[in-house]
């Protein structure tokens, strides 16, 4: 035993010194593990820990990864080690390069996770994080990417060209990008001119209406009155007509139109929708206050057509919020209609004369 190590102390010596400081660096890595994840875990209440998961074993993996090739200088003469040290540069390299970028990526998650539930609890617009949270994300990768082609002598030019603001953008051209990047851009002006933000119920030209549910860097995610998740490219929503009906003021004016017959009392049906309306637990008073000096109705009606089925009264009735509107509207007709069988107003119905000839 003592031949032994006399005969081969030094390797005795740097193995014990190798795996020594592996263990020092896995405990440390688990030190700053546990150290970031109370840190998220105040902060971000209930945030899931996978990502800093992540950062742990890919550390373990190269601490593991570096550890055995040096280990193996042990056993290889040294006129062959030449290979042993370009790979061990080589693990490294690219395991720092893997690190930084997915530390990057993770933290800077977090801290847009961060912006975006403070947003949330002052009751702002978290719509510019969510986007800008993806395209920083996104544009990480791809340099920790382009970074670890650089070690490789005949990726190397191209890595340098990629880098470059030219080179990055004759790369997303002659890859053909071209909707891609009219989505991306159709992104950037949604977050940058604000048309609509998550939360906003909008109509898209088509007849798509919803509220918004997500922006990413591709598409806008609207979820209809049935639940439905309608998936559409930024380029086509910032090119469309829309409507934002959360857009500054949250009011809106319903209108309802009622058809009475044509011997029916003009007057009392206005009166009776009027009195409808302005009963109704959702309606919004939205006189000025000379309006109300002046005595002006909270709901003006007006008789607007006269056909050959019926003359048809129209009521403009204001609500605070527009996702209330069509509520209001539903009870108000319903209401209306108990009130005219009570008052004797009838409702029209088409007369069908059937002549049968013998």
């Amino acid at each position: 035993m003592n031949q032994f190590l006399e005969t081969y102390k030094f390797d005795v010596f740097y193995a014990v010194t190798v795996l020594a400081i592996a263990v020092a660096l896995c405990i440390l890595t688990t030190k700053l593990h546990n150290w970031l994840t109370k840190i998220v875990s105040v902060i971000l209440p209930g945030a899931s820990l996978k990502s800093i998961n992540l950062i742990k074993y890919v550390l373990w993996v190269l601490w593991f990864a570096l550890t055995v090739i040096a280990l193996c200088f042990i056993f290889n003469e040294r006129d062959k080690q030449t290979n042993l040290e370009q790979y061990f540069k080589l693990v490294a390299y690219l395991g720092t390069i893997a690190v930084i970028t997915i530390s990057a990526v993770v933290l800077s998650n977090l801290w847009f996770k961060y912006k975006t539930h403070e947003q949330n609890v002052t009751d702002l617009k978290p719509v510019n994080y969510k986007f800008v949270r993806s395209v920083v994300g996104v544009s990480m990768v791809f340099v920790g990417i382009l970074l670890g082609l650089l070690i490789f002598p005949s990726l190397k030019d191209a890595a340098k060209l990629a880098l470059s603001g030219a080179g990055v953008l004759t790369l997303i051209v002659g890859l053909g990008a071209k909707e891609a990047l009219g989505n991306f851009v159709g992104g950037l002006f949604i977050i940058t001119f604000k048309p609509f933000k998550i939360g906003d119920k909008v109509t898209v030209k088509g007849g798509i209406v919803g509220k918004v549910k997500s922006i990413t860097m591709r598409h806008t995610v609207i979820r209809d009155s049935q639940n439905r998740m309608m998936i559409i490219p930024n380029a086509i929503v910032s090119k469309e007509k829309l409507t934002n009906y959360d857009l500054g003021e949250t009011k809106y004016c319903e209108h309802i139109e009622i058809g009475i017959s044509h011997t029916s009392d003009v007057d009392l049906a206005k009166k009776i929708i009027q009195e409808t309306c302005e009963n109704h637990p959702l309606i919004y008073d939205n006189r000025l206050l000379i309006d109300k000096n002046d005595g002006n109705p909270m709901v003006k009606t007006a008789l607007i057509e006269i056909n050959e089925e019926a003359m048809i009264i129209k009521a403009w009735a204001w609500v605070q919020f527009s996702s209330d509107a069509f509520a209001f509207k539903c009870d108000v007709i319903e209401r209306v209609k108990k009130r005219f069988d009570d008052e004797g107003i009838k409702m029209p119905f088409q007369h069908r004369n059937i002549i049968i000839k013998s």
